[in-house]
């Protein structure tokens, strides 16, 4: 199984334990949601996390296709509570810093590998961790990704809705998972 399967496995467990999901799922968007919560820096910043965590394949776009940095900015902004904003924010931060620390570089300017290796540490730290801002990047790219437009129709197996209703689709083994209409 490849990461990008391990991945999609993943995220259907995840379901609602998404971080931030209580505001998202009741539709309702912080008080504080007006303005620009983060830079166009720190979203491109975002889209080069998301990005070694769902790299380009030769089947599928990446995440920076799907220009997850700029989700992750509109779901913070609007569903994350001000304790959340504030671990996540500062996670850009702490990244960049690790980065610093481990390749004395910059997260963007690190090479591929490196980047991966550096967040597959910090993913292990994270899972001992209640709130980790690791987890919101994971968590959030994954979401942005898989409902985005390159993501759910070139990473999926895309069904557009409405369409004709096709009661009975077969599928074969390793076949992708569907998607409905984005």
């Amino acid at each position: 199984m490849d990461r990008r399967e391990a991945l999609k496995i993943t995220s259907i467990f995840l379901g609602g334990t998404i971080i931030g999901s209580g505001y998202f799922i009741s539709g309702c968007a912080l008080d504080e949601a007006s303005g620009e919560f983060l830079s166009e820096a720190e979203i491109h910043f975002l889209n080069e996390v998301g990005e070694t965590i769902l790299p380009e394949t030769k089947r599928s776009p990446g995440a920076k296709a799907a220009n997850v940095g700029a989700f992750m900015h509109t779901f913070v902004r609007d569903c994350y509570s001000p304790e959340e904003q504030e671990i996540f924010k500062a996670g850009i931060e702490k990244l960049n810093h690790r980065a610093k620390a481990a390749y004395s570089a910059n997260f963007i300017d690190v090479q591929p590998e490196q980047k991966f290796k550096l967040l597959v540490k910090i993913d292990q730290e994270a899972e001992k961790a209640n709130l980790h801002y690791f987890t919101m990047f994971k968590q959030l790219s994954i979401l942005g990704y898989f409902t985005s437009r390159p993501g759910a129709t070139q990473a999926l197996r895309y069904n557009p809705v409405p369409g004709e209703f096709i009661g009975c689709i077969p599928y074969q083994e390793g076949d992708k998972a569907f998607a409905g209409r984005v």
